[in-house]
C-alpha cells in the first residue's frame, strides 16, 4: 500500500465499492455520480497498489486483495466515523434510527410483540419490514444493506446470528377432510390429495421442501400457490387441499378457519428461526442494544407463554 494521495474521505466510497462489487451501485449508495465514485476507485487502486474490482463479462469481482481488505473495512469504518464525529456512545433507546428487517409473515407473526415492546421502549427508532429476497443471499450484499435477515439456515447466509425459536412443521387439511383417519393423515394420502404451497421464491426451499424432495415428492406444480403461509389456512379451508405449515400458525389459525394441524407423514422437520446479521455492526452500539432488546423481549413472551400454557 501506497500513502499516494490517502484521503479518509475516501473510506466511505471504498466500503460501498468493496460491499457493492458495482461502481454504480455503490455510487447511488454513497449519492455520487458515476464519474465521481470512477475516480474514486481509481484512487484507490493507486492507494493499494491492487485494482480492487476487476471485470469478469458484464459484472464486477472482487480481486484477492479486496477480499481480504473487506471485513477489515467493515470493522474499521463504523470506528473511524464515530470518533471523528467526536461522539460519545448514544443512548440506544434515545436513538433515532430506521432498521430494515427482512422477514416472512410467518416470522412477523411470532415477532411482533416483541417488535412492539422494543419500539416503545425507543420512540425514535423505527422498524422497515421487508420481504426475503427473491433468490437466495450468495453474497453478503443483503446482509450488508439490511440490519436483520429473520430466516433459517440454508439459504446462503454466512452471518453472525442469534437463535430464535423453534417450531417443526404439520400437515394442514381441513378438519372434514375425508382422508384424515383418526386425526392423522397416511404418507399415501398425502402425496394423493392437491397440495397448496407457500413458495419464497423460485431457489428458496424451506426445509420441508428439501425433505419432500429427498422422498421423491414434486411439490412444483400445486393446485394453489401463495407468497407466504398466513394465507394457507384460508385457502385450505372448506376443500380437499393439503399444506405444509408451521405448527403454531397451525394452532392459531386453525380454529378461526376450520381448519387443523396433524403430525406430518414424512417425519419431523424442524423449523429453526434464527435473528441474523453482517459482523460489520457489531461495533455500532444501537444495533447492538436493538437485537438484544428483541431476542430478550422474545424470549420473555415465550416464557410467558409456556407459564400459560
Amino acid at each position: 500500500m501506497t500513502n499516494a494521495g490517502y484521503d479518509l474521505n475516501l473510506l466511505v466510497p471504498l466500503r460501498a465499492l468493496l460491499e457493492e462489487a458495482n461502481v454504480t451501485r455503490a455510487g447511488q449508495r454513497v449519492q455520487l455520480g458515476q464519474s465521481s465514485m470512477s475516480s474514486a476507485l481509481a484512487r484507490l487502486r493507486v492507494v493499494f497498489d491492487d485494482e480492487l474490482l476487476v471485470r469478469v463479462g458484464r459484472d464486477y469481482e472482487l480481486t484477492p486483495f479486496a477480499r481480504v481488505l473487506l471485513p477489515q473495512v467493515q470493522a474499521t469504518v463504523p470506528l473511524i466515523e464515530r470518533l471523528l464525529a467526536n461522539e460519545p456512545d448514544p443512548d440506544p433507546a434515545a436513538a433515532r434510527r430506521t432498521f430494515t428487517i427482512m422477514i416472512t409473515d410467518y416470522g412477523l407473526m411470532r415477532l411482533h410483540g416483541a417488535i412492539a415492546a422494543v419500539l416503545a421502549e425507543a420512540p425514535g427508532i423505527q422498524v422497515e419490514l421487508l420481504p426475503l429476497p427473491e433468490r437466495p443471499m450468495e453474497s453478503e450484499r443483503d446482509l450488508v444493506t439490511h440490519d436483520f435477515v429473520v430466516v433459517v439456515p440454508g439459504i446462503g447466509i454466512d452471518g453472525a446470528q442469534l437463535p430464535l425459536l423453534e417450531d417443526e412443521y404439520v400437515c394442514l387439511v381441513d378438519a372434514e377432510n375425508p382422508a384424515l383417519r383418526d386425526g392423522a393423515l397416511s404418507f399415501d394420502d398425502f402425496v394423493a390429495l392437491p397440495q397448496a404451497v407457500a413458495q419464497f421464491g423460485r431457489h428458496h426451499f424451506t426445509p420441508a421442501d428439501r425433505r419432500l424432495r429427498e422422498l421423491g415428492i414434486d411439490r412444483r406444480e400445486p393446485r394453489v400457490t401463495t407468497s407466504s403461509f398466513l394465507p394457507l389456512p384460508s385457502v385450505v379451508a372448506g376443500t380437499d387441499l393439503v399444506a405444509v405449515v408451521p405448527r403454531v400458525l397451525a394452532e392459531r389459525l386453525g380454529p378461526l378457519t376450520g381448519t387443523i394441524g396433524v403430525d406430518a407423514p414424512f417425519g419431523s422437520i424442524e423449523i429453526a428461526l434464527k435473528l441474523w446479521w453482517h459482523p460489520s455492526y457489531d461495533t455500532d452500539p444501537v444495533h447492538v442494544w436493538f437485537r438484544e432488546r428483541l431476542t430478550e423481549a422474545f424470549a420473555a413472551e415465550l416464557s410467558q407463554e409456556r407459564a400459560d400454557g
